[in-house]
């Protein structure tokens, strides 16, 4: 039985506070592709079955404050964001460093294949050490971090754009930018 106040609860907190936990990408009106979030929350099976679109129905539904809505295959929340919502893509010279959280069962097929966006449009890239230890502990408990040597990255053709004040995107990141954060 899924706990929809609980599963309530965590698509506020993605929508609203921290989208970048979750690796989503909000439109400028606060949407995200409702198999982006699905994926994001599906990802870390803290439920006891996948979660899928009927889910978010029902608790959009039966909510009596009406938080979040779906239009096409989008949904967003509808109000009480603490982040900006907008997260544009425009080209940027990202800092010399960035950070990616991950899992120890995905590390190899990153450093071998390097950072893909796999379900996202972007590879999400962290400003700083913390936020990228808080993405990676949505799938696993003790992430292992990696280092991007961004400045380098950049200065070879990598574009990056801007996500917000704790996000850089990329397209794609080769595994010869990449150490693991010992």
């Amino acid at each position: 039985m899924i706990d929809y106040t609980k599963l309530s609860k965590e698509i506020s907190y993605a929508l609203r506070h921290a989208p970048w936990e979750y690796e989503l990408e909000l439109d400028p009106d606060g949407y995200v592709l409702i198999e982006q979030l699905l994926a994001a929350i599906n990802e870390d099976s803290s439920y006891d079955r996948m979660i899928t679109v009927d889910d978010l129905k029902y608790i959009i539904d039966n909510s009596e404050k009406k938080r979040h809505e779906i239009q096409g295959g989008m949904i967003r929340a509808l109000y009480g964001h603490t982040v900006p919502v907008h997260i544009s893509k425009d080209p940027t010279v990202p800092p010399d460093t960035l950070y990616h959280g991950t899992t120890h069962r995905a590390l190899s097929n990153i450093m071998e294949e390097g950072l893909k966006p796999m379900k996202r449009q972007y590879v999400h890239l962290s400003a700083d050490i913390g936020t990228a230890v808080s993405v990676g502990r949505r799938r696993d408990p003790e992430p292992v971090i990696l280092t991007i040597d961004a400045g380098r990255a950049y200065r070879d053709g990598i574009k990056f754009y801007t996500g917000n004040d704790k996000v850089i995107l990329a397209d794609y990141i080769p595994g010869k930018y990449i150490l693991v954060m010992r």
